[in-house]
């Protein structure tokens, strides 16, 4: 019986991945990565006072998130059409830029976190070098906001 609980848990959580929705998940793991940055840039444009501990934090939150996003799982064929997207057609036309763009990403955040910064201006320096891969990867791969 107990087999059997088990192999119809499988299947479900199985069948709930073949049906994910592409677009509204990487709506939401860039709706993250933007909350996260949203923590960050406060500190940098001296809006908030500097935290080391809510820098690190969100450093490490990015981190975890740039190693969710897989480019094929997340941009699959056929979704840059059916739904509302912001993705450009450039993505698919041009999957190791973009692949290359994501992975540039998650390098650099990764240092971000290894250089650990403890006060702002070695944040000011993570945070540039991190956020300067979402300005590339938006001029190439995101339509414009009106």
């Amino acid at each position: 019986m107990r087999t059997l609980i088990l192999a119809i848990a499988a299947l479900a959580l199985t069948g709930s991945t073949a049906f994910a929705d592409p677009i509204a998940d990487r709506k939401a793991l860039m709706k993250e990565r933007g909350k996260l940055v949203g923590t960050l840039a406060p500190m940098v444009k001296g809006e908030k006072p500097f935290d080391a501990a809510v820098a690190t934090d969100a450093l490490k939150g990015l981190s975890e998130n740039a190693q969710k996003f897989d480019a094929d799982v997340l941009f699959p064929a056929g979704s840059e059409t059916g739904g509302e997207t912001a993705a450009l057609p450039a993505i698919w036309q041009d999957m190791p830029a973009f692949k290359a763009a994501a992975e540039k990403f998650r390098v650099d955040v990764a240092a971000a976190v290894a250089a650990n910064p403890q006060d702002l201006d070695a944040l000011k320096t993570q945070f540039n070098a991190v956020t300067t891969n979402c300005g590339a990867c938006h001029e190439k791969f995101r339509m414009k906001k009106e």
